[in-house]
């Protein structure tokens, strides 16, 4: 069928801009918005703690990455894509995360990705990414999407080019195979790197054009900065959150709202204790 997508389904009730502006603005990187944020950890760092005397061992980055699946999960219009002129919202949520597997210049590095259907607690999310993290880690295993790149890296330099090329013809016009889009790290909600684990701030992180990422968040490392809350400016130490975002899927307006939401969560952990206030997709 016409716009029929094994990850997700053709919106066709939508305003003129978002019906027209897919095809002003045809690639990832000509719609790209960026946004950086300084975030306390104080109460981050108090959850950390508390949740560490009941022996649940958290990091920044299990908070970071449940709020991101909350905030997708209840602002639906984050887990859109544009591709190939239209728009399309996700069936579920899919985080992608890079795992360097050994800490040094030569450490294999491997991507992949945790699927959500948006009920998830902190907790569950923790455990879900803790799992994939753990199954990452040894050197020898590959997941899916290893097997994939090992597979393409096979093929003579000369026919890769064309091969992704092919590739993309079949994603533009919806016959990319399942499993392919399954195994692939660029078919997701958000891509999530936390480059503050290798002792530097955040980066802005550039779209792909292949596949269908809307959004990369990047983690920066701890630091002091100045932080402006009811009206004061106070020195904190904190992390940076730095955003690259496709417009096309949603107005500032919404993203704005979404990033309030985000920030929230952040300030106020326990909240995502709870099941999230969870809305189907809208068109």
């Amino acid at each position: 069928m016409f716009g029929y997508r094994s990850d997700g389904r053709k919106l066709k009730t939508l305003p003129p801009f978002f019906k027209v502006i897919p095809n002003i603005m045809l690639e990832r990187n000509d719609s790209q918005v960026l946004f950086k944020q300084d975030i306390s950890i104080k109460n981050l760092d108090e959850y950390i703690d508390k949740k560490a005397e009941d022996g649940i061992k958290f990091s920044y980055m299990h908070i970071v990455y449940a709020a991101l699946v909350r905030i997708i999960a209840e602002r639906p219009r984050l887990n859109r894509f544009a591709i190939n002129g239209a728009i399309y919202a996700r069936n579920k949520i899919y985080v992608s995360l890079a795992i360097k597997k050994n800490l040094t210049d030569d450490g294999e590095e491997t991507t992949t990705k945790a699927e959500f259907n948006g009920t998830e607690n902190i907790f569950e999310v923790k455990r879900k990414i803790d799992a994939i993290i753990e199954q990452n880690k040894d050197t020898s295993a590959d997941n899916d999407t290893d097997i994939v790149a090992k597979t393409l890296s096979l093929i003579p330099t000369w026919l890769i080019r064309g091969t992704i090329k092919f590739l993309r013809f079949l994603d533009n016009h919806g016959m990319l195979p399942k499993a392919l889009i399954k195994a692939s790290p660029f078919h997701t909600s958000v891509f999530l790197t936390n480059v503050g684990s290798l002792g530097i701030d955040s980066i802005y992180h550039h779209l792909y054009n292949f596949g269908t990422t809307s959004m990369f968040f990047s983690m920066g490392k701890k630091k002091k900065g100045y932080i402006y809350e009811d009206e004061e400016i106070k020195e904190e130490k904190c992390i940076t959150l730095a955003f690259v975002g496709d417009e096309r899927i949603c107005d500032g307006y919404y993203y704005a709202n979404s990033f309030k939401m985000l920030f929230r969560y952040l300030k106020k952990p326990e909240l995502l204790e709870t099941k999230p206030d969870y809305k189907q997709d809208i068109q």
